[in-house]
């Protein structure tokens, strides 16, 4: 019996990308073999997940939401964290724009250089969340403060909590609030699982790029919904596949995203929050094109090249003899966020911005 497209996909990656990988890792291989194969990677994917058969698909989509539901609310909090944020500040000041935006930018024009998306998205976050003077905010996941600091310079009458999983992030935002004289940030470490405030205060919550580490959306909204004030707004920054959910699961070297920078992560679809409102409400939804985030991934690839003196020492001393192997792990994720996004001219994987409410209670 012939074998499909997909079967004979998997033999080769099975058998192929083992050994692949330890030439990966000495640096040799070019970076057109690398992304032609992220691209058949992610035509491979599709193929496993598309049945051609809406009733298969409606069926597995249910049951990935009923299996979410029997999780906590995250999984592998430390070691994800580990994966993003075990490399210092200078690192990420080296590859990342100036705000130090760790997610998706928006660029209005291709011409647009990394930091004006940053700024254009971080200004398009404020707008859309409904963002003003004088309001408490929780920002869930604040990374290494982009948002929280661009809002509390923008308005300094906000009261901001900075909520992180990470202690080097959480020295990094309070060093630039004490250099540059905020007030209105405090900054604190914490598990989202374990986490809680005793009373609901906020009058907006902003999370970026954190959902996708998570499990139980079901829990993680309840939890979400006691901190909102009564009129109260979340929103919710998260990428995205246009039609399936799917894990990041680490066994097996073709699933090297989740092993090495994603254990315990999800990758959503774009309606799979829809299905979780018992207690917050959907009012409004954007799409973000996948180009947006693959010429972000390009960016930062580009200023890790453009870097590299600089890098190689801190990689050095975070990896030691593994520093060659992690620069190069790093330029693939690089690359891997850059070809997954931009597939199909970035309408197969995106960003989607949420804006709930909380339901009112009868």
């Amino acid at each position: 019996m012939s074998k499909s497209a997909g079967q004979w996909d998997n033999l080769v990656f099975s058998q192929v990308i083992p050994i692949g990988l330890r030439l990966v890792e000495t640096g040799k291989v070019p970076d057109p073999l690398i992304r032609w194969v992220i691209r058949r990677l992610c035509a491979s994917r599709i193929r496993e997940l598309d049945t051609k058969d809406i009733e298969s698909t409606y069926q597995y989509i249910q049951q990935f939401i009923e299996e979410i539901q029997s999780y906590p609310i995250a999984l592998l909090t430390q070691k994800a964290n580990e994966q993003h944020y075990e490399l210092p500040p200078e690192f990420f000041q080296l590859v990342l724009g100036k705000h130090l935006k760790y997610s998706a930018c928006y660029f209005p024009s291709p011409y647009c250089s990394l930091d004006e998306a940053e700024r254009y998205t971080l200004n398009l976050y404020v707008e859309r969340a409904k963002i003003q003077n004088g309001q408490h905010i929780l920002d869930l996941g604040c990374g290494w403060g982009s948002f929280t600091l661009f809002v509390a310079e923008k308005y300094p009458r906000c009261n901001i909590i900075a909520l992180s999983n990470s202690s080097l992030q959480q020295q990094y935002i309070e060093s630039i609030c004490l250099q540059k004289g905020l007030q209105n940030v405090q900054v604190m470490k914490a598990d989202i699982c374990e986490w809680d405030t005793n009373s609901a205060q906020f009058d907006r919550i902003v999370s970026i790029e954190m959902f996708e580490h998570m499990k139980n959306y079901s829990l993680l909204l309840e939890k979400v919904a006691k901190w909102l004030k009564p009129q109260g707004l979340l929103f919710v920054h998260i990428f995205c596949h246009r039609e399936f959910p799917y894990h990041f699961e680490s066994e097996g070297e073709q699933n090297w995203m989740g092993r090495y920078f994603f254990s315990g992560g999800t990758m959503p679809s774009a309606s799979l929050l829809l299905y979780f409102q018992k207690h917050l409400q959907v009012i409004q939804q954007w799409a973000m094109n996948g180009r947006h985030y693959a010429q972000t991934a390009e960016h930062w690839l580009m200023r890790m090249d453009r870097h590299r003196e600089q890098i190689e020492p801190i990689l050095q001393k975070t990896y030691k003899k593994d520093a060659l192997k992690w620069l190069t792990y790093w330029r693939i994720f690089w690359m891997s966020c850059a070809e997954l996004f931009g597939y199909r001219n970035g309408n197969e994987w995106f960003v989607t911005h949420l804006l709930w409410r909380k339901k009112e209670t009868a």
